[in-house]
């Protein structure tokens, strides 16, 4: 069985811009594995810029246009940046390793920042919410 560790970073970045990454690979791991890349690579800022843009387009390629929640896509990026600070690792591999909440718990993560189900709320989908109950940095 595939899955995105069979790409190198660049390539698995480059597949998923190009919204050629197929869908089946495309798992939570797989996202947080793209904010790693662009976190790492291009500092917090433009990695939400990058992150948010791109997975718009992949949805609009895919026409799956209603998974795309703008709050819980910053609020990744986001994560996965404050996670990198205090990290050693110098893949995503070891990362994921080093914060595996990050991946098995991530709604236990978003929950102690928001009050409210980021995942069914139409607004969080449509617009960025900043975290109610503790900020990221």
């Amino acid at each position: 069985m595939t899955n995105h560790f069979h790409f190198t970073d660049e390539e698995f970045a480059n597949e998923f811009k190009n919204a050629t990454l197929p869908p089946s690979l495309f798992s939570h791991e797989a996202h947080l594995r793209l904010a790693w890349i662009y976190v790492k690579a291009y500092g917090i800022e433009q990695a939400v810029d990058m992150v948010k843009s791109q997975l718009i387009n992949y949805v609009n390629h895919l026409g799956a246009v209603s998974k795309y929640n703008e709050t819980v896509t910053i609020a990744a990026v986001r994560a996965v940046y404050h996670f990198t600070l205090k990290s050693k690792s110098h893949n995503f591999k070891d990362f994921i390793d080093e914060f595996p909440r990050l991946k098995t718990n991530f709604k236990d993560i978003l929950g102690q920042h928001y009050g409210i189900d980021l995942f069914n709320s139409k607004m969080a989908k449509s617009s960025f919410l900043e975290p109610d109950l503790l900020p990221f940095d």
